[in-house]
């Protein structure tokens, strides 16, 4: 078993690493064993583990599992940076969560992780015209994770979200890489016009607990917006946000604010 693993670890150091935990998981505790063989121990790499956990997450009555897993290989094998994107957002909320311990456990129990990779797939088939399928992925990520993306938004890569509860994103934003949020947030729209209507999210943001960042305002790169926030206007790169109104109240204490995690607001704020 460790010349399989050492040799699975060359060619993907990623997986490699997740199935060795996943191997120890299940001797510590052999009533795991179920769901670990199952959504890891049985597949051959990272997008086929996915595909089996989001399928088996998301399928109802109305789509069975088995039609879910054929759209989510297809989407797979159509599009491979899906995947890479996904090993992106991996190792991000292994490195910045300091709940996340192993690799493994974004992909059994994080439904931030989780949620994200099924909007992925729901975002390729909306790029692909198949609307109303994107649509049921929108409405069953909704629905089991409690996080709202339409799936016409455009998100980047190495993205985390904590608790990820009331997550709302609009069909017009954009939210850059290596981007981090916490839970109740929402990049939403001020009114009813159908035109481009929701935030532009710059690269390595930290978008705190219950911000809302509304209307088509730009947010620069790097900067910080204080939990409970509400911004209405365009945040300059490398600053830190706060308040109702949100004002500028400081620059954003270091290079990677979203890498950080770093929310409280320091004395020179």
């Amino acid at each position: 078993m460790l010349d399989t693993h050492k040799a699975v670890r060359k060619i993907d150091p990623v997986w490699g690493q997740i199935t060795e935990e996943a191997e120890e998981a299940v001797h510590k505790q052999p009533l795991m064993g179920g769901l670990i063989h199952s959504c890891i121990l049985h597949h051959k790499s990272l997008d086929r583990a996915l595909s089996y956990r989001i399928s088996a997450k998301l399928c109802s009555n109305e789509m069975s599992m088995v039609i879910l897993r054929e759209i989510v290989d297809a989407a797979y094998e159509a599009a491979p940076d899906l995947v890479e994107a996904a090993r992106s957002d991996l190792v991000a909320v292994y490195e910045r969560d300091p709940a996340c311990h192993r690799l493994l456990q974004p992909i059994l129990y994080f439904k931030g992780y989780q949620a994200v990779q099924a909007y992925r797939v729901g975002h390729y088939l909306w790029e692909q015209g198949d609307y109303d399928l994107a649509y049921f992925f929108q409405m069953r990520v909704s629905e089991i994770f409690g996080v709202d993306i339409h799936p016409a938004a455009k998100i980047g890569k190495g993205i985390m979200i904590d608790h990820a509860h009331s997550i709302v994103i609009g069909e017009t934003a954009v939210v850059g890489d290596n981007v981090s949020m916490l839970h109740s947030v929402t990049l939403g729209g001020t009114g009813k016009e159908e035109e481009d209507r929701h935030p532009k999210i710059g690269n390595g943001v930290l978008i705190g607990a219950g911000a809302k960042v509304l209307g088509n305002i730009k947010v620069g790169d790097c900067s910080r917006i204080a939990a409970g926030s509400v911004v209405l206007q365009e945040i300059p790169p490398c600053k830190t946000v706060a308040g109702v109104p949100a004002k500028i109240v400081g620059e954003a204490g270091c290079d990677q604010p979203s890498v950080s995690m770093i929310q409280v607001l320091g004395k020179d704020d």
